[in-house]
């Protein structure tokens, strides 16, 4: 992996329903924080131009839009999110979706990430989906076909971060969201891990929503979590 601060690991989830409050969060953030995310909720509040807001104010973007859909329909949709200038883009760990995605990428500097399994699903909800594999072996098979098409990166749970450190190597990253401090509250996420021990087995990137944004200090809550993320280094 290429060297990292622990501020660019962080990255805080603006999961809230509108501009103005991401944007108050942003600017309780100050530079505590310089890697956001921004999911559907936003995205279809506005989100998209707060994008291109934070692009043009030197922060970084990861756009979790776990796109699937036919092939000719992501490659477009990846070329234009490729333009905006955001840094990291979801996609769902389809070896057939991941390849147009990365065909369409090609040249710029946006940093595909294959969504292998959703950090709220344990191994009940994939049988009750119709998968037959558990949880651990579908993240890691995923993983594999996300190195193989030339994806940038994995996201997974940090539950999963070692083993698939093992098998995409040092370079790709590997982004892990259902991350919570240490007598933290899970919420819907099944699958959780502390932000040190996330680190510790090979997570690159951290995605932190509630502990953050939900705090009465923001700013606060963001440090301790850096700290945390730089005593695991």
């Amino acid at each position: 992996m290429t060297n990292r601060t622990a501020s660019d690991q962080l990255i805080v989830a603006l999961d809230v329903p509108t501009v103005l409050e991401a944007a108050a969060i942003v600017e309780n953030l100050g530079d505590a924080a310089g890697f956001y995310k921004i999911g559907y909720q936003l995205a279809f509040a506005g989100g998209l131009h707060l994008a291109d807001e934070l692009v043009r104010a030197g922060k970084r973007v990861f756009l979790d839009m776990k796109l699937l859909d036919i092939d000719n329909t992501v490659a477009k949709g990846v070329e234009a999110i490729a333009r905006s200038g955001v840094s990291m883009l979801t996609i769902h760990a389809y070896p057939k979706a991941m390849a147009a995605a990365v065909e369409a990428a090609a040249g710029s500097g946006l940093c595909l990430l294959g969504v292998t399994v959703l950090t709220s699903m344990d191994d009940t909800d994939l049988s009750n989906a119709g998968y037959h594999d558990t949880a651990t072996t579908l993240v890691l098979k995923r993983a594999r076909q996300a190195a193989k098409t030339g994806m940038g990166g994995i996201v997974c749970s940090a539950a999963e971060a070692e083993a698939v450190r093992d098998i995409v190597g040092p370079d790709l990253a590997v982004v892990t969201p259902g991350i919570r401090p240490a007598g933290a509250a899970a919420g819907d996420q099944k699958r959780v891990v502390t932000p040190a021990d996330a680190i510790a087995a090979g997570a690159s990137h951290l995605v932190v929503g509630r502990p953050i944004v939900a705090a009465p200090d923001r700013r606060e809550a963001a440090l301790a979590i850096l700290e945390e993320i730089e005593s695991a280094r």
